[in-house]
């Protein structure tokens, strides 16, 4: 292989490399923030359940909201408790 091909071979690389970045990179604090607010809200409101049953989808919805709920109180008594 002579010098002009390593070369090209490089360029070629380096190239790829720059666009494979480019293209899985993201703004930093817009993008990961609303995926996560996305996903959280997606949590909270069951969108995992089957969307035929109600009951299973409010059951879901319960629970994960007074599970927040009772980590916000424990993380509050904690904190005053403790700290």
């Amino acid at each position: 292989m002579t010098r002009e091909q390593r070369d090209r071979e490089r360029t070629r690389q380096a190239s790829e490399d720059l666009k494979k970045a480019s293209a899985e990179s993201e703004v930093v604090g817009t993008s990961g923030l609303a995926r996560h607010a996305e996903q959280a809200k997606a949590h909270f409101s069951g969108a995992d359940a089957d969307p035929d049953d109600a009951v299973e989808v409010w059951g879901r919805r319960i629970g994960r909201g007074l599970s927040l709920m009772a980590f916000t109180g424990l993380a509050i008594y904690l904190s005053v408790t403790y700290l």
